[in-house]
């Protein structure tokens, strides 16, 4: 009779075993929710201010709560922009199961995917935009059914894109711009919801456009080597279809075509040795320029200004637009690298054999791009002109530079010094400058920048700035343009180019260049103050909205493609015509007229003529992160995208 008895005791016994080994569950209720959003933070934004005295659902930043009083759960998570950075350890995101809302945009988080992602099971909005992570989509995203909109663009994710995400039937917008995907899209991708899809910028797809998505427009799969759908037709991998086939007229036109050619290249390869014998025969200066250069093949230069297309022109290796070596050379002189020495060792002489590109020309001197054997790394080199400093003086000043280290600033990497030649080495962050989005393609290009971009790439220029007027009161950049924003390739974030070189290189006088961001009270190109700097950074802003150019912005304009910005919008303001100040691209987004209302209040707040009316960047960067954000938020709930759209 005990024996029943003994078998529940030892069943019991068992039981109690077995729950001390397993790992713990993650607590459904706001206690669990608490502590995986502190883990998370731990990991990831320490610097979050958020009150442990208090419960999340009460005024912890980007925590939102839904449920009866005494049974809340945190339903969203938004952190837009607050410099986390880091990886998101599995036990932190996953664990918060009631969540409907994930908005990590635009921060720097690293690592993969957290792999317990599926555990948010009521997860309906994903944006994970304009980070770092990487590696492959995990596995349990897949099994998040409700998921509706996914954004992963911008990041450095790999993989193929599975077929997987059949599974995500309510899935509407998905986004997977700017990573590192391969492959071929699934032939059956089949997403009956969807509205929104883009691939664009993910140079390793390749194959053809499902038939599911032949509807969807061509700019959604830019920067790959897809094709059929809304692209070209893929060719024909066989060759035995006889439509495609050529006739004998064609082949041997071909043919012909190909022993003209050859006979060009033969010409042209005779010409430069012959040239290059005559200049290794002249001797002295030249013998020495000409021996740094000896077994380089012609490069090609890109001149790319702000205003006009790239003009592309071969040019032999002696006339390169890089500094010379023989010059450079001459004195014994070396690089000298700032802070630790590069990973990949280089010197003067490799630098300058690197094929070169002309990247723009401005009042300091011209920027060159030059790319080292292999590719890597690939560096900005600004060759100085009417510099005067003793060289002494110089590397003071260049070491105070140097140790500006921000996420908007391109790192200065190393310089050099001769009586002749002056360089600054930096890392190359991207070729394409503000001015020449705005202003190089006319509206084609402006078309790319919607609203939130441009508010993204201020408050990118924002951050930059305002890192270096923190370096104390007498902390300025001293040149803000739009031609010394560069923005990265999404176009979703900027860096503030030639800091401090108005200090370095600038004399006293004035250059007219540039006159239409140069605050009223300034007189000497070495002395301007951080209110300057605001004031330069409110015509920037201005111009961001309205697409017009500042006066003496552009090269060779002689002032007529500009106006005086600052005084022209208040002008327009006062009027009440404000709706005429918006650039047209943009004048028509639904949803963000109270936010680019606001961009404009901010930008003429930071064009008062008076200094003293005018806000502190700390300030500017505050408002605009509101403002990014609150336009965040809206295109969050948003399912209109006309460039995304798949048509019916």
């Amino acid at each position: 009779m005990a024996a029943p008895g003994l078998r529940a005791l030892v069943l019991l016994q068992l039981a109690v075993a077995l729950l001390a080994v397993l790992p713990p569950r993650a607590t459904s209720d706001l206690a669990g929710d608490r502590a995986a959003l502190l883990a998370l933070r731990s990991a990831v934004g320490n610097h979050l201010k958020w009150d442990q005295t208090v419960s999340p659902c009460q005024g912890w930043l980007g925590v939102n709560c839904s449920g009866p009083v005494g049974n809340e759960r945190v339903v969203e998570l938004r952190l837009v922009g607050k410099s986390l950075s880091g990886q998101i350890p599995v036990g932190t995101v996953g664990n918060l199961t009631a969540l409907q809302t994930l908005s990590l945009r635009f921060n720097a988080i690293s690592g993969a995917i957290p792999a317990d992602i599926g555990g948010c099971a009521q997860l309906r909005w994903l944006f994970l935009v304009g980070n770092r992570f990487d590696g492959d989509i995990p596995e349990s995203f897949f099994s998040l059914a409700l998921l509706k909109k996914a954004d992963l663009s911008g990041n450095r994710l790999t993989g193929g894109v599975s077929p997987d995400f059949n599974k995500l039937t309510n899935l509407a917008t998905l986004n997977l711009e700017g990573n590192d995907f391969a492959g071929e899209l699934p032939s059956g991708l089949n997403l009956p919801k969807l509205t929104q899809f883009n691939v664009s910028y993910n140079g390793k797809l390749d194959g053809p456009v499902p038939a599911s998505l032949a509807g969807v427009p061509a700019t959604a799969f830019l920067g790959t080597a897809l094709c059929d759908g809304p692209l070209a037709a893929c060719a024909n991998p066989s060759g035995d279809d006889k439509r495609d086939g050529l006739s004998t007229g064609a082949i041997i036109g071909i043919i012909i075509a190909a022993v003209v050619l050859l006979l060009i290249m033969l010409s042209v390869w005779f010409l430069i040795c012959f040239r290059r014998r005559r200049r290794e025969a002249a001797g002295g200066a030249t013998e020495a320029a000409a021996n740094v250069h000896e077994g380089t093949e012609p490069i090609t230069v890109t001149v790319a200004m702000t205003n006009t297309d790239a003009v592309k022109r071969s040019h032999s290796p002696t006339p390169t637009p890089t500094p010379t070596a023989a010059a450079l050379t001459g004195e014994g002189k070396k690089l000298v690298f700032l802070g630790s020495a590069p990973e990949k060792p280089y010197d003067l002489e490799t630098m300058l054999r690197a094929s070169a590109e002309v990247l723009g020309k401005g009042v300091h001197g011209t920027t060159y791009r030059a790319t080292l054997d292999g590719g890597d790394p690939v560096l900005a080199i600004k060759r100085l002109r009417d510099v005067h400093l003793p060289e002494r003086e110089f590397r003071d000043r260049v070491v105070a530079l140097s140790a500006l280290r921000h996420e908007n600033l391109p790192s200065l990497r190393a310089y050099f010094y001769s009586k002749e030649e002056k360089l600054l080495v930096y890392d190359f962050v991207g070729a394409g400058s503000l001015s020449s989005l705005l202003h190089g393609n006319g509206a084609e290009g402006r078309a790319r920048l919607d609203f939130t971009a441009r508010a993204r790439i201020a408050l990118a220029a924002a951050r930059g700035v305002a890192f270096i007027h923190g370096g104390g009161a007498k902390s300025s950049h001293g040149s803000i343009k739009s031609s010394n924003l560069v923005v990265n390739g999404t176009r979703d974030s900027a860096y503030v180019a030639d800091y401090g070189l108005a200090q370095l290189v600038g004399a006293a006088a004035l250059p007219r260049r540039g006159t239409g961001y140069r605050a009223p009270e300034v007189t000497d190109a070495r002395a301007v103050s951080q209110k300057a700097d605001v004031y330069s950074f409110g015509v920037v802003v201005l111009e961001l909205l309205t697409g017009r150019a500042p006066t003496y912005a552009l090269p060779d304009d002689g002032g007529a493609g500009g106006v005086d910005l600052a005084r022209w919008v208040r002008s327009v303001v006062q009027e009440e015509w404000t709706s005429e100040v918006f650039d047209s691209v943009i004048g028509n987004e639904p949803r963000v007229e109270d936010e680019m209302m606001r961009l404009l209040q901010l930008g003429m707040e930071c064009t008062e003529q008076h200094p003293v009316r005018r806000p502190s960047m700390a300030g500017v960067e505050a408002r605009i992160e509101r403002i990014v954000e609150d336009a965040c938020r809206r295109a969050d709930f948003s399912s209109t995208d006309g460039s995304r759209s798949v048509s019916a």
